[in-house]
Parts: C-alpha cells; structure tokens; sequence
C-alpha cells in the first residue's frame, strides 16, 4: 500500500495510515508565538518527531519521539514556523486556519464549496488571558491557549464543548496518535497530511459526515472520505462523503477542503476525534448550537438546497431498464389504468443503440420517434427522466472526438489514466459540449437528467483546472452535479437532478439519491440511515431505490420498503426488473396503489415542509434529533423519522405487522386509525392497511388533497386540514377557525405563497 491510496484504482483511501509510516517525518504544534489580537493572526512552531520503537514488556511499538534535524545543508528550521489565523465569520461561527507550508500558488476564486465569501462578525469581544486570548459572545466563547497550543472551545454557560487534544489533558501510556495540531512530511514525495486532533466527552455522541451507511453515532467509527461506489448499501465506503459533523453537545464542525480525509471519531483512541487530511492547510469552521442552528448556519456556507419543482415530489416509475418506445408506453399506460399516481417514466441505460453506451442519442431501431413518445407522455401528465453517464468506452462514437478537442482528464503524459475516457468537468470547453448534448434533449422535452456514477475521478490525474488528482477527486462530484443542473435550469426552469455521487457543497443541487441497495431487510435500514446522516450534513431532498436495486424485490420486502419510500421527499421506483406492481400479486396492485395514493394525499404536506426546509436548509426526512435534541432518546433512535416537523413515520423492517415506535413528550395520532398516544415512552403499534406506522404530532395541522393521476392534476383550491388536538389544548366553540389561523396553512404551488386550507377537520 502506498503513503495515500489504496493499491487498487479508486480503491479504500485512509489517510490515517499515512501517520503510521517509520520512515517519515512528524511536526507536532508545539507553541503559538508572534499573535497579533488584532488581525487575530500569527505563527504556529513545529515540534519535530520521528515514529520510534519501543520494546517493553515483549511488544513492540512505535511511539512518537521529539528528534533533531538531520538535513542538509543546514538551512533548513528545526521547528519550522508557519502561519494561522482565528476569524470570526458569524455569531456562531468560527474559522480556523493553520498552514503546514509556505502556500505558492493561492487561488482568488470562490471555493467550489462555498456558496459565498465567509463574512465577517463584530459581536464577538476579546480579551487576554495569562495564556493568550479569549473570545466570547452570547453563543460561546473560543480560546487560544498559545503554550502549549490549544484552542478550547465553551458554550455560553462556560462548559466545555471540546478542545484540541493533548496527552496533558488525559494522560495515557499509548502515544501513538498525532497531537493536538500535525503534519507528516512523507518520505516518498515530501508532500504534507494534517491532522487534527480533538477532546470526546463520556458520553459525547457525533453525527453526519455525508450519507453513511452505518449506525447513526458515528462515536467509535472512522469514517473514509473518499468518493467511492461502494455497489452496496452496508459497507463504510460511501457515494457522499460531506466532512461536516455535528455533535450532541451543541457544536458541528466543517473541514473546508476537498482533499481525502479520514474521520476517525474515537476508535483508535475513545477520548480524541482525530481528522486526518491529505492537505497542506487545515481549514475548519466551528459551528455553536443546536442541530437546526448548526445545519442553518453549516448551510449559509456552502448553500441551501433550492426547492425542486412540485411533479418531482410524485412517483417516479423505473427499473434497470426499459429498452424501448413499445415498453415506455405500455408502463405509462397501465399506471394510468391501475389508477396508480405516477409523475416520472425514468428510461435508465437501455435508450443506446448499445445498453449503456452513452451518446445521448436515443437508439432508432427502438425508439421510433422519441419526441413524439416524450409529448405524449406529457400530454398524459408524465416526464421523461434519462440516465447517462461522463465516462467514454473506447467503443463510443465520442471517444476519438473527446480525445481531440482535449476535453477528458489525463495522466501526467498526457495519456488516459483509465481505459475510458472520462469528462473534466473543470474545463470550461468539456462543460460546454457536454451541456449542449444535454441541451438538445432537454429541448426534445426530456424533465430530468440522472446523472450516475462521478465517484472514480482518477487520483492520479492531471486536470484542466491545474489541481491534482488530490483535490479533483472528492470535487468531481460537486462539479458534475453542477454542470447537470445549470443547464436543465436554463433550459426547464428547474431546480432538479437526480445523482449518486456528492460532496460538500452539492446539496445546492438537489436531489440525489442513495445508489445500490441489496434487497433485503438490513440493506433498508442501512437505507434510512444513510438518508438521516445525509440528512445531517446539510442536504435537503434525497431518495432511494425501492424494493432494493440489485435482484427481483421479494414481494414482501417490496410490500414494506414501498410506504417508506413513499414518505421521503422523493419516490422512486427501480432496480433489477420487475418493478411494476401487476408483475406481482393482484393484492400486491391494491398495496401499491395505497401506499401512492397515501403521498399524493399528503402532497400539499410534503410540498409545504419541502418550502419550509429548503429556506432553513433542513433535511426534510430527519433525524428525530433534529426536532427535538433535548430529548435524549432522540439522539438514540435510527430506525424511524420525522417527515417534516410534524410526521413521524416508523417502516416495518421485518416481516411482522407490529413494532416498538419511540414518542416523544405529547401526543400523538395514528395517520391511519386516529389512535392517540402519550409521548414520553416506547409504545409497540400495530400497523393499519397501509404496512407503515405514520403518526401526527398533537397540535399539528396536516394540509392533505385528494388522490389524482399526477400533482398537476390536484386541486389546489379544495386542500383541506387535518387537525390533530394538542395536549391540554383549551375545548372552544372557536377552535377550528383557531387552529387554521395558527397552522392551517400550505405552499401553493401555483400562487407561491402560504394559503389557508379550506378547511378543517379535528381529531381527538
């Protein structure tokens, strides 16, 4: 294994393996010296170390060891000085950054990531200290500790959030992780990692870092950020790695870079949150609050999600793949005759001449007339959504005019690095021509762009935007959803993709969803947890394959997964084939029909809470967490929901017709039976018809519509409100018309502003 990479193309990446090398120089931050409080700057010295063995007690290991400088000529520093800075961006956020090099070539652009310059706050105070300086506002206050370097971060009351790690703040005999502040100097190309080094509280718990698999508390996992296709939904790789994370003890922090990193969040050592970054510079923002402040402020940052156009919020029918006009027509026709509500027909890899041969031409010999197919699926009240991909065969028609005009990345020759030839979407020239292939189908009136794969960027590739493989990796991602977006903007008006691969900074171009799933019970869960951990990182819409991806669905994993994946932001239908409903039981139609019909009745819910989210840059499929972190139990609970504020949903993941629902303080209903409940407990609930267990907050109004074909097709004039009484709620002759001057509102698609419900009927 190399210092960076795993030894397979594209393979895992843990940089934290780069900080285990004997042969490599270690810099640990020793002392901060020449501050100015003023610019709020000054330089940071380097302790030098080697990696060295130690025998005791018949083990060895290999511990840290401050060394002298063996290096010639002498003129070069034994504790090398380099610059940092401790800025204020808002009331709530504050930005780190530590430099482990003189920087040469500093671009003036705007990040990639950031949907705008970071400002510049004036509500917090200074202070000096008999150690350094202290900061403070109503939100907290930051502390620079200058010998030995430590930065401590405290709440408003004064407690500790976390600080930079030291073995002096817990002792212990195991010295071998890199402390508080660190760099490698690899023995193979001089190149710097860094590493950072923060306290875990007893009982401390950590969240996000893009859509991971695994168990909601990222407490005891590293976590590899590295866009990678894991081909599963139960591995640790990931399609959207987001270095944002947010802790139970009212702080998040965001690793502004693109570079490799690995999270290691106390498995190596339980009481240190180490960051490891194949970077030269450390850039961090520290967040104070809450979750809702913490993704409000994480997303002023790097951008909001805008929100995607109201058919995208209905169901998209698809598997891998329709193949023909013939097919696409039949499904869109017997939708419509099961009286199944569908606003999406999605043509995966199948509409080449040649199955996933991607030239953006729809194949002659099967599609007789494309547009034609396109209009009158329109006319029907469907889009057309169309899969492609950026990466070339040799046996595409475009490969030799790609490799001609220079539009594809390369090796340091000049060579393809790869067999195919993949996009640089960091060439201006490669975002036109592909935007005008795209283009000329959006014109032809295709509604969607898929836009698969993007995570196998070559690590070492050279780019147009004259960033390595190092950094272009993770941003590939973020470019390519970009460039799909800002074209079907221009062309459609729309705010709509639908992706696989994200980085920090893509939630600004929704939606994505969360790739391939087994078909399997543990593969659903996994699903729902990915969804609240994407969720946590700052990323609004998301969706995922129904029934699984890779093999037939089993009819009653099907049964199951269909009401959960009805009730997120979006709904689609796909996989190994068959998909469609009356390819199974009859009573299976009836299921799948009610499930369908239970979002396009809760539609004017859904787009509302969509409306709301998208301006705070909350996740509309949440982590209980989010709405109520007082709530202890709330920080424990990874296999049920809110959608939106005001829904809790709990899916069935195994085939039982009953499971145990965690409530928190007030009331509750059953969405299907009107069944109240006390919060403040577990309760066991059996499902209704529908197999899902939906409940509405006490206090709450559910804007709802009746059923139809399409959401173009609902009558935004008859919306009304399902009221569901509060606990302790005053008994008055007034309280309907009370309740619908206080909540009875929705999001009119048409209008664009908040209307009341036409009317309201109460629940208790």
């Amino acid at each position: 294994m190399t210092q960076k990479h795993s030894d397979r193309l594209n393979g895992e990446t843990d940089i934290s393996n780069s900080f285990k090398l004997l042969e490599s120089q270690y810099f640990q931050g020793q002392e901060a010296i020449q501050f100015d409080a003023e610019s709020q700057s000054g330089k940071l010295q380097w302790v030098r170390a080697n990696r060295k063995s130690r025998m005791a007690f018949n083990k060895i290991d290999y511990f840290f060891e401050p060394s002298q400088m063996w290096e010639f000529p002498p003129d070069y520093a034994q504790s090398p000085e380099t610059p940092f800075k401790i800025s204020f961006v808002s009331n709530n956020t504050v930005r780190i950054q530590i430099e482990s090099r003189k920087i040469v070539k500093r671009s003036e652009e705007l990040s990639e990531m950031l949907a705008q310059e970071p400002g510049s706050d004036q509500t917090w105070t200074s202070e000096k200290s008999e150690t350094g300086w202290i900061w403070h506002n109503e939100c907290g206050s930051v502390e620079l500790q200058c010998h030995p370097f430590r930065i401590v971060f405290r709440d408003s009351k004064g407690k500790l959030l976390t600080q930079t790690y030291h073995h002096e703040d817990k002792p212990s005999l195991n010295n071998t992780y890199p402390i508080p502040v660190s760099f490698v100097r690899s023995a193979a190309d001089m190149s710097h990692r860094l590493a950072a080094s923060f306290a875990l509280s007893p009982g401390e718990k950590i969240y996000g870092g893009g859509e991971s698999f695994t168990a909601l508390n990222k407490r005891g996992q590293k976590l590899r950020l590295f866009t990678r296709d894991p081909l599963s939904a139960q591995t640790q790789d990931m399609y959207k790695p987001i270095p944002f994370l947010m802790s139970n003890r009212g702080y998040g922090m965001f690793v502004h870079s693109s570079a490799p990193m690995t999270f290691d969040i106390g498995q190596d050592y339980d009481a240190a949150n180490v960051l490891y970054i194949d970077d030269d510079s450390l850039d961090l923002f520290f967040f104070f609050g809450e979750p809702k402040e913490l993704l409000y402020s994480y997303t002023s940052l790097t951008g909001r999600s805008p929100l995607p156009p109201l058919w995208s919020f209905g169901l998209w029918m698809s598997r891998i793949t329709y193949n023909s006009e013939e097919q696409v027509r039949e499904v869109a026709s017997r939708m419509r005759e099961e009286k199944i509500p569908c606003d999406v027909i999605h043509i995966d890899t199948g509409w080449f001449e040649q199955d996933w041969r991607c030239d953006y031409r729809f194949a002659p010999s099967r599609f007789t007339d494309a547009k034609k197919m396109i209009d009158d699926l329109r006319e029907d009240g469907y889009r057309v959504s169309l899969w492609q991909v950026p990466y070339f065969t040799p046996e595409n028609p475009l490969f030799e005019e790609l490799l001609e005009k220079g539009l594809v990345i390369t090796d340091t020759e000049g060579n393809l690095p790869t067999e195919d030839a993949i996009l640089d979407f960091s060439n201006p020239d490669a975002v036109k021509w592909y935007q005008d292939q795209i283009e000329s189908l959006l014109e032809m009136g295709v509604a969607a762009i898929k836009a698969d794969f993007g995570e196998s960027a070559p690590v070492y590739g050279r780019y147009h935007s004259g960033k390595s493989g190092r950094f272009e990796h993770n941003l590939y991602p973020l470019r390519y959803n970009k460039t799909v977006a800002d074209i079907t903007k221009k062309v459609t008006g729309d705010h709509i993709i639908f992706a696989r691969s994200a980085w920090a900074g893509s939630q600004r171009y929704p939606m994505h969803w969360g790739g391939d799933a087994e078909n399997t019970d543990s593969a659903m869960h996994a699903s729902l947890r990915a969804g609240l951990s994407i969720g946590l990182s700052g990323f609004t819409y998301w969706s995922h394959d129904i029934g699984g991806f890779v093999k037939k669905s089993p009819e009653a994993l099907y049964r199951r997964w269909l009401p959960f994946g009805m009730l997120t932001s979006h709904s689609r239908v796909h996989g190994a084939p068959p998909k469609e409903p009356w390819a199974y039981s009859d009573h299976f139609v009836e299921q799948f029909k009610a499930a369908t019909d239970m979002k396009y009745r809760l539609m004017p819910y859904i787009y509302t809470q969509a409306y709301l989210a998208s301006q705070q840059g909350l996740p509309m499929m949440r982590a209980m967490l989010v709405e109520y972190p007082k709530d202890q139990n709330c920080w424990l609970v990874d296999d049920q929901y809110l959608l939106g504020s005001d829904l809790l949903v709990a899916p069935l993941f195994e085939e039982f017709n009953e499971r145990e629902v965690y409530l928190p303080e007030g009331v509750w209903y059953d969405y299907q039976t009107n069944k109240r409940y006390t919060g403040g407990q577990r309760v066991v609930i059996e499902a209704a018809e529908i197999p899902i267990i939906v409940l509405a907050r006490g206090g709450a109004v559910i804007p709802q519509a009746a059923p139809a074909a399409s959401t173009e097709l609902i009558d935004w004039e008859a919306i009304t409100g399902m009221a569901y009484r509060a606990e302790n709620q005053s008994d008055t002759l007034n309280y309907e018309e009370e309740e619908m001057n206080r909540s009875g509102m929705f999001y009119h698609p048409l209008d664009k502003e908040m209307t009341k419900v036409k009317s309201i009927t109460v629940i208790e």
